[in-house]
């Protein structure tokens, strides 16, 4: 994880983030500059920011918004101050309405990012200054620092190329905290195809199988918020099994790039899940990921031990061969 600190100082009103990155200045500045690759790591998982506009001028702005996996929404918006590429800008960061207006109930506070090479990677400090202990602590209590921490974990798939990053590595799991997972599989495809193939029922019939010996027997799609979904599976010939499948409600579809899904297996209430499904495309392939959000710790842990993504691979490797490579 790129974070090396997070200091906050009560006493001159301060928050500094500290950080190191495995990529030259000109890299990680072209990260924080372009809009297309900040919202990629700018919202923490599960809060993932779209920048409406963007003005990277002094005097410019940037709006932007972070959506929940729930479909709430936060607005905000930047006032660049400074700038002095590649070492450092400066913005004035403020909470908004839908119309990009102030919101002064909330908080501002003035960012400076400030970057330096350190041998062949770089240093990135941010410092935000507040007004006064009340804005600071409102900000501490709205959980910045786990937020930032979370959101920074996922710049280093922004900094490399994607195929360096992820191709050959198969689906990678990686245990963010007691109730979160990520899951992580490049696929070799474009964002719109691999999209259909998650929404359309007849692809998904061809793909979505898990180990082989199993057929879909039942594919009911919720492709809008509000919609119900209904997955069902059955062993085929000698494959020991029992049938079994899931069902749930869509929340949040921002097509292609995101669906998030509630999941339980069929006539269990508990335990519930959260599956926030995104996909990014580069050069033609598919960084396809998975937020989870378990109810506990002990449900995380039983769920992963079912040989979920052994399951999970399979059916990735199905969908290269059958699906995007048709």
């Amino acid at each position: 994880m790129p974070v090396i600190d997070i200091d906050t100082d009560t006493e001159n009103l301060t928050m500094t983030v500290t950080a190191e990155f495995a990529a030259p200045i000109e890299r990680v500045w072209n990260a924080y500059t372009d809009p297309r690759q900040l919202e990629r790591f700018w919202g923490p998982p599960g809060w993932p920011a779209t920048f409406h506009t963007w003005d990277h001028t002094i005097g410019g702005r940037a709006d932007f918004s972070m959506t929940g996996p729930h479909g709430e929404t936060s607005r905000a918006y930047w006032e660049f101050l400074e700038i002095e590429e590649p070492h450092r800008f400066s913005v004035l960061d403020g909470f908004s309405d839908e119309n990009g207006v102030p919101n002064g109930d909330m908080p501002a506070m003035r960012m400076d990012f400030t970057f330096e090479s350190v041998g062949e990677g770089t240093r990135m400090v941010t410092s935000s200054r507040f007004d006064s202990l009340e804005a600071l602590q409102t900000v501490l209590d709205m959980g910045v620092v786990e937020g930032t921490r979370m959101a920074m974990s996922q710049i280093d798939a922004v900094l490399r190329d994607l195929r360096e990053y992820a191709q050959g590595k198969g689906t990678q799991v990686e245990l963010m905290d007691d109730t979160h997972v990520r899951i992580t599989r490049l696929v070799e495809g474009s964002r719109e195809l691999v999209w259909r193939a998650h929404t359309d029922p007849e692809l998904i019939r061809q793909w979505m199988l898990g180990p082989d010996g199993w057929e879909m027997t039942e594919c009911v799609v919720g492709n809008a918020p509000g919609e119900s979904y209904r997955t069902s599976w059955a062993p085929v010939g000698d494959t020991v099994g029992e049938p079994f499948g899931f069902e749930g409600e869509t929340l949040v579809v921002d097509a292609p790039r995101r669906s998030v899904q509630t999941e339980r297996m069929q006539g269990m209430p508990e335990p519930e899940t959260l599956n926030d499904l995104t996909l990014y495309e580069e050069d033609g392939a598919t960084l396809v990921t998975v937020l989870i959000e378990y109810p506990d710790k002990d449900a995380r842990d039983m769920i992963l031990a079912t040989g979920m993504t052994d399951g999970m691979e399979a059916s990735f490797q199905r969908l290269e061969k059958t699906v995007l490579a048709g």
